[in-house]
C-alpha cells in the first residue's frame, strides 16, 4: 500500500453523509440474505427428505452441517478482514455464498446438498465480522456507530421474520430448490452495491503472516463443542459419542491457547479477555442470546402443537416482534451520550426479561396476542440494547482487531444460541417426563374403560408438556433478569478516537 494511496475519511460532508447510509444499506442487504437462508431452509426439509428419500436424522446434518461450519470459520474471516481488507473479504464472502446457494439448489442428493451447505456456510461466515468491521469505520463517531449498528442489528429479526413467510409460498409454488436459487438475484443486487459503495479499510498495521495453526485448533475445538451441542439431546449428553467430543474440545482448546500465547499476529488476541469492559460485554451477550435463542425455539412449536396454528400462522406471529425491534434498534444510538451504555444495556435486558416471563402464562387455551404481545415486549427490549451491546465491542479495542473483535462477538452469540436450545431442550424434556410421574401419582380415573383410560392418559401428558414449557420460560427469564444485573458491571470510560486507513 503507497503513501498516495492512503486517505482518511472523505472530505465532504455530504458526500461522506450520503455514502455511509448507502454502506449501512449495503451490508444490511447481505446480512438479511445470509439469516435469511438459515431460517428459510428449514422449511424446506420436509421436501428435501421426500425427494432425496432420506431419514429425519440424516437430514438433520444438512443444518447440523452449515452451524458447524459457519461457527469454524467466523474468527478466520475476521482476521483475515483486518490483515488483507475488509472489503475484499466481505465481496469474496458474499460471491462465495452465491455460488453456494445456487450449488445446493441444484444438488443431487443428501451428500451433495452437504458439501454445498458447507460452502455456503463458509462464505456466509464472512458477513458478520467484516460487516461490523465496516460499520465501526464508516461512523467514527460513537452515537453515530450505536445508531448505524442498531439499524443494522434489526435485519437479523426482519430475516427471522421473513424467512417462513417467503418460504412457505416459495416452496408451495416452485419447489424446495428456490428457497436456495432466490438468493442468486437478491446476492447480486447485493455484490453489486458492495462494489459501489464500500470503501476499502484495513487496520493499518503490515502483518507478516497467518495464524493457521491457531485457526485449526481452534476450528477443531468449535466442530467439536458446536457438535455435541446439536446432538448431545439425541445421543445422551454422557454417551460415549459426547465424552468423545468433550475430550477433543478440551485438548485442541487448550493448544489453541498456547498457540495464541506465543503466535506473533494471533487469530484472537487473548489480551481482549483483559479487558473487563470486553469480558463483561461477551458475557452479557452469551446469556442472553442463550436465554434469547433457547425461550424462542419453542414458540412455534408450542403455538402448532398446543394452539392449532400451522405453519404459516405461527409465522405470522413474529411480524410484530419484527416491527418492534426495528422501531427500537435506533433508540439505542439516540441514548448513547445521554446516557451510560451499562444502564441502557440493564434495562434493555430487564424489558427482555419481563416479555419471556409472561410467556409463562400460556397453555392450550391461549390465543395470538398472548404470544405476540411478549413477543414485541422482549424484540423492544432486545432493539434497544443491541447497539449499545455492539457498539462497546468496537469501541474497547485497538482499530486494526475490530473484526477479530467482532468475530469473538459473532462466534459468543453463536454458541451461546446453540447451548440455549441444547440446555432448555434437556430441560423440556427432563420436567415433561417428571411431571408425567407426578401427575400421575397424584391423579385417579374412576372409570375403568379404555376409552376413558386413554382420555385419561392423554390429559396427563398435555399437562405435563404445557407445564414444562412454563418452567422453560421461567428459567430463560431468570437468566435475563441475571444478564441484567450483570450488565450494570460493564462500565466505559472513554469513547475511542483513532481513525483508520481507508484505501482505494
Amino acid at each position: 500500500m503507497s503513501d498516495s494511496a492512503t486517505k482518511t475519511l472523505p472530505a465532504s460532508p455530504a458526500k461522506s453523509s450520503s455514502l455511509k447510509w448507502w454502506i449501512l444499506l449495503t451490508v444490511i442487504v447481505g446480512t438479511f440474505l445470509g439469516r435469511l437462508d438459515q431460517t428459510i431452509v428449514n422449511l424446506a426439509l420436509p421436501n428435501i427428505i421426500g425427494d432425496f428419500g432420506i431419514s429425519v436424522s440424516a437430514a438433520g446434518w444438512i443444518a447440523t452441517a452449515y452451524i458447524l461450519a459457519n461457527a469454524v470459520f467466523v474468527p478466520i474471516w475476521g482476521k483475515l478482514g483486518d490483515t488483507i481488507g475488509r472489503k475484499k473479504v466481505y465481496i469474496l464472502g458474499f460471491s462465495i455464498f452465491i455460488l453456494g446457494s445456487v450449488l445446493a439448489g441444484l444438488s443431487w442428493n443428501l451428500s451433495s446438498m452437504i458439501v454445498f451447505r458447507v460452502i455456503q456456510a463458509i462464505a456466509g461466515s464472512a458477513d458478520y465480522p467484516t460487516a461490523m468491521a465496516i460499520l465501526a469505520v464508516t461512523f467514527p463517531t460513537e452515537k453515530e456507530r450505536a445508531q448505524a449498528l442498531g439499524i443494522w442489528s434489526s435485519s437479523f429479526a426482519a430475516a427471522a421474520v421473513f424467512g417462513p413467510l417467503m418460504g412457505g409460498p416459495l416452496i408451495d409454488n416452485f419447489g424446495w430448490r428456490s428457497v436456495f436459487l432466490i438468493n442468486l438475484p437478491i446476492g447480486i443486487l447485493g455484490l453489486v452495491m458492495a462494489v459501489k459503495f464500500i470503501k476499502e479499510s484495513t487496520s493499518g498495521q503490515k502483518n507478516t503472516s497467518f495464524d493457521w495453526w491457531g485457526a485449526v485448533t481452534l476450528g477443531l475445538a468449535l466442530t467439536s463443542l458446536v457438535l455435541v451441542l446439536d446432538k448431545g439431546t439425541d445421543w445422551g449428553w454422557l454417551s460415549l459419542n459426547a465424552w468423545l467430543c468433550y475430550g477433543v474440545m478440551a485438548v485442541f482448546s487448550y493448544v489453541f491457547i498456547r498457540i495464541e500465547q506465543t503466535v506473533a499476529e494471533p487469530i484472537v488476541d487473548l489480551k481482549f479477555f483483559k479487558i473487563g469492559v470486553f469480558v463483561n460485554t461477551l458475557v452479557n451477550n452469551f446469556i442472553i442470546f442463550m436465554g434469547m435463542m433457547g425461550g424462542l425455539f419453542l414458540i412455534p412449536v408450542f403455538a402448532q402443537t398446543y394452539m392449532g396454528y400451522d405453519a404459516t400462522q405461527a409465522g405470522m406471529l413474529f411480524i410484530p416482534m419484527a416491527a418492534a425491534l426495528m422501531a427500537a434498534a435506533p433508540i439505542g444510538g439516540i441514548l448513547t451520550g445521554r446516557v451510560q451504555p451499562r444502564y441502557v444495556i440493564a434495562a434493555s435486558t430487564f424489558v427482555a426479561a419481563i416479555g419471556i416471563y409472561m410467556f409463562s402464562f400460556l397453555d392450550a387455551k391461549s390465543g395470538a396476542m398472548d404470544i405476540i404481545l411478549p413477543l414485541s415486549i422482549m424484540a423492544f427490549g432486545m432493539g434497544f440494547g443491541m447497539a449499545q451491546r455492539t457498539n462497546i465491542i468496537a469501541s474497547v479495542v485497538d482499530p486494526h482487531e475490530i473484526g477479530i473483535a467482532s468475530s469473538v462477538l459473532a462466534l459468543a452469540r453463536n454458541i451461546a444460541g446453540a447451548f440455549g436450545i441444547a440446555f432448555f431442550a434437556t430441560i423440556l424434556t427432563n420436567v415433561t417426563n417428571s411431571n408425567v410421574l407426578r401427575f400421575g401419582q397424584h391423579s385417579t380415573l374412576n372409570a375403568h374403560d379404555a376409552a376413558s383410560y386413554q382420555t385419561f392418559l392423554g390429559l396427563i401428558i398435555l399437562k405435563a408438556q404445557v407445564d414444562a414449557y412454563k418452567v422453560v420460560f421461567l428459567i430463560a427469564a431468570a437468566l435475563l433478569l441475571v444478564g441484567a444485573i450483570a450488565a450494570l458491571w460493564i462500565k466505559v470510560k472513554e469513547e475511542r478516537t483513532d481513525v483508520e486507513v481507508f484505501v482505494e
